[in-house]
């Protein structure tokens, strides 16, 4: 489970098996208070979430938009 970045108390990272066939780009985020899994494209948009309020999936999308580009990278490095 390669993690990509960390960001107060989170681990946005992806899982070595993203199933078959892989579903498109995304990246999961935990932390004590909860996960979640972010969509990238077309836009970045919540697809799950588990525990975590409102205000902070807004906050932690923010962080997935200001590093789609890097996120995207990692993920076709990896499963290239």
């Amino acid at each position: 489970m390669p993690v990509i970045l960390r960001y107060r108390g989170f681990r946005f990272f992806f899982y070595s098996n993203e199933g078959s066939p892989r579903e498109p780009v995304h990246i999961h985020v935990r932390g004590e208070g909860g996960e979640a899994k972010f969509w990238l494209r077309p836009q970045v948009r919540v697809a799950d979430s588990d525990s975590l309020d409102a205000r902070t999936l807004r906050e932690l999308a923010s962080v997935v938009e200001q590093n789609v580009d890097m996120i995207e990278r990692a993920w076709n490095e990896y499963f290239a």
